[in-house]
């Protein structure tokens, strides 16, 4: 039998820093957001991100949301 638990979001966004070889202060600066909360979106531990954050730090880091967020499924 398989069991189906909630959906998991991964946050991507120390991956995509490293490939664009910038620096969470960095990005921080460029999108006036604190290194606090990008830290704390960077390690999973917020339950949300607003679409202009996330348009920001996209538009900074050249990259689509799909990049920095993933939808992985827990299957037990």
């Amino acid at each position: 039998m398989i069991y189906v638990t909630p959906m998991s979001i991964e946050v991507n966004l120390d991956l995509v820093l490293v490939r664009r070889k910038m620096t969470l202060t960095e990005l921080s600066e460029r999108v006036g957001v604190s290194v606090t909360n990008l830290s704390l979106l960077k390690t999973g531990k917020v339950k949300g991100v607003r679409f202009s954050t996330l348009e920001a730090i996209c538009r900074e880091l050249d990259c689509t949301p799909g990049e920095i967020l993933e939808y992985v499924p827990d299957f037990v």
